[in-house]
């Protein structure tokens, strides 16, 4: 691992290591795995933006649509 520095004002550093404090973490970890989540997040955001550009250039047929709509069907109970 390598040591970074950041600039937080003090209302987020206050908040950080409360929620650390709750956690029971240090304030690296809670950062770090903050960070990771973000980037997850970005990553999700990425990938669904590309579907939406993809399926606006080439929309599903109606017999694509009926065909993932019966596998989609609820079981019969």
């Amino acid at each position: 691992m390598k040591t970074i520095r950041i600039v937080l004002d003090n209302e987020l550093l206050r908040a950080t290591d409360e929620a650390a404090g709750r956690t029971k973490r240090t304030r690296s970890a809670l950062v770090r795995d903050a960070l990771r989540e973000h980037l997850r997040a970005l990553d999700v955001r990425d990938k669904e933006e590309r579907d939406r550009e993809g399926y606006s250039r080439r929309p599903q047929t109606g017999e694509e649509s009926s065909a993932s709509e019966a596998g989609a069907a609820w079981p019969a109970e």
